[in-house]
């Protein structure tokens, strides 16, 4: 007997299961958010969204300090330093008006959770073009409880989190033919990153191989691979030196030669080293096939006999195989979300009939699959496996207040205790005019970062708008979080012993004075009077 269920009904649950996903995840960032867990990017992103507001697009002091002009010349960060140097990012305009009117941090929090919640009611609104009700909830429930998406969703702010409902919202308007829409969303899609092109490229390989649009998929893949190329090679160039210099270098250095490639540099090389590219690709290999199985596991494993999302989501899938570093394969941050949409089309147009067998085939003369009780209860025990592995795998320390952070030995944060130190890390943040130029440790960055000038500790420099190098007003350091996970973490314990020597030093020479020392989180300000009461707690904390 198969499983039935009505058009009204299906409605219901995918709304239902909609406003789950929108309020849990919700609820999750904005409590990681205002308990002071979100991080750097977090704060990356709503500098170049203030900025923008006050006319200055995509401006970053944050930015600026990881740009190759600082991390290999030894430069300060810059308040007019342009971000589309690191990443194009255009399509971030889209919702400045909004942001605009709600200047905060949490506003982006809000961003992402809308994006991703609203590409599952598009996913479906796909679904069942061709789908019967009961497998277009379960492709969409599991687009829900997808590692790849959920965890990237429940982190810091990126502009990857536009993607899902992007390419969705495209394929719907290809397969109801509004084409001025579909446009639209391949200009939107391309500027969303200066890499969102591959998954583009993807789509238009799919229309041609499928013999579905063959032009507008030869037009679509030939725009992509221009863009990326021109973007990449001509115009970011104009704002840094960092996609040549640095970020190719850290992802595919491997394929290059110097201390500096661009992409078409890159894209040579992995020609000339057919052997090295092979290797790259299946290696690591427990890893890789970690990976896939991860990507496959929510739909149950149907992509990987699905041709169309082999012909899709394979691009931005060869992009993550062929580059290197640790993030590269790691499923639960935003770069598992490029992969994504092209695996649930895939998985659609499997279930309506085309498998690899009749690819060419008109999808009106395919025959619909069945969705079988038996492979249906598989199918739910899949996708709970795999909500499973993203609940234990603590995406971006989301779920700090539930799992903790090492086991042996034992460092674990409650949300109690937490909260309990937000009003003190508040109360001395206050005291910090909204004007003046910050340096701060991490995750007090991104509550700090509406303004024109912050950077990270131990960063106590930055050139102003005149050209002229300055040292911060203000210095506020948590110190506590930093001693708290030091026993597990040695980049902590670096970063601790960095900044107490630090503090030592300028206390010392008499450049910046304590003004404010609460739970092991310290104030300090430029040419200002000590505090004896500060100075004390802070002598008792050492």
């Amino acid at each position: 007997m198969l499983f039935q269920v009505t058009k009204k009904q299906g409605l219901y649950v995918v709304f239902a299961a909609a406003i789950a996903f929108f309020g849990v995840t919700l609820l999750l960032t904005l409590h990681r958010h205002f308990t002071f867990y979100s991080s750097y990017d977090q704060g990356i992103f709503n500098q170049v969204f203030w900025n923008g507001t006050q006319g200055r697009f995509f401006q970053s002091t944050l930015s600026s300090q990881l740009s190759t002009n600082v991390v290999h010349s030894g430069e300060v960060p810059a308040t007019d330093y342009h971000r589309l140097g690191q990443h194009f990012t255009p399509a971030l305009l889209l919702w400045l008006p909004i942001y605009y009117l709600f200047p905060y941090p949490a506003t982006l929090t809000v961003f992402q959770s809308v994006f991703v919640t609203a590409a599952g009611l598009v996913l479906y609104a796909l679904a069942r073009i061709y789908l019967e009700p009961a497998i277009a909830i379960l492709i969409t429930i599991s687009f829900y409880c997808a590692n790849a998406v959920l965890g990237p969703t429940l982190s810091n702010f990126h502009d990857i989190s536009q993607i899902p409902l992007f390419v969705f919202s495209l394929l719907l308007a290809m397969e109801k033919r509004w084409w001025w829409l579909f446009w639209f969303l391949a200009i939107a899609i391309l500027a969303v990153r200066e890499d969102s092109g591959i998954t583009l490229f993807g789509v238009g390989i799919y229309l041609i191989t499928s013999r579905r649009y063959p032009r507008i998929g030869l037009i679509l893949s030939s725009l992509s691979f221009l863009y990326i190329v021109i973007l990449t090679n001509l115009i970011m160039p104009l704002f840094s030196d960092d996609i040549s210099k640095r970020f190719m270098l850290e992802r595919f250095g491997q394929y290059a030669e110097g201390n500096e490639a661009s992409t078409i540099d890159i894209l040579l090389g992995m020609l000339r080293n057919p052997w090295r590219l092979i290797v790259q690709l299946f290696t690591p290999f427990g890893e890789t096939i970690r990976y896939l199985l991860g990507q496959w596991l929510p739909l149950a494993f149907i992509p990987a006999v699905a041709p169309a999302a082999w012909a899709i989501a394979g691009f931005p899938l060869l992009k993550l195989l062929l580059g290197q570093g640790q993030s590269v394969l790691a499923i639960s941050i935003r770069y598992a979300m490029n992969v994504s949409p092209g695996l649930f089309y895939g998985v659609i147009l499997w279930w309506a009939g085309q498998g690899f067998g009749n690819f060419n085939r008109p999808l009106a003369e395919c025959k619909p699959r069945k969705l079988r009780p038996q492979f249906r209860r598989f199918w739910i025990f899949c996708l709970s496996l795999s909500l499973l592995f993203t609940v234990t795998s603590n995406p971006s320390r989301t779920l700090y207040f539930l799992i903790p952070d090492s086991i042996q030995p034992w460092v674990y944060v409650s949300a109690p205790q937490q909260w309990q130190r937000v009003p003190q890390i508040r109360s001395l943040m206050s005291r910090i005019p909204d004007d003046a130029s910050v340096s701060a440790t991490t995750y007090i960055i991104p509550h700090l970062s509406g303004r024109r000038a912050i950077i990270r500790l131990p960063g106590l420099e930055y050139t102003d708008d005149n050209g002229d190098r300055q040292y911060v007003d203000y210095i506020i350091a948590d110190l506590w979080r930093l001693k708290h996970y030091e026993v597990a973490f040695k980049y902590d314990r670096r970063h601790l012993e960095s900044i107490i020597n630090l503090i030592q030093d300028i206390t010392n020479r008499g450049q910046y004075s304590i003004t404010g020392f609460n739970n092991g989180i310290i104030l300090l300000e430029k040419g200002a009077t000590s505090d004896s009461a500060a100075v004390a707690a802070w002598q008792q904390f050492l």
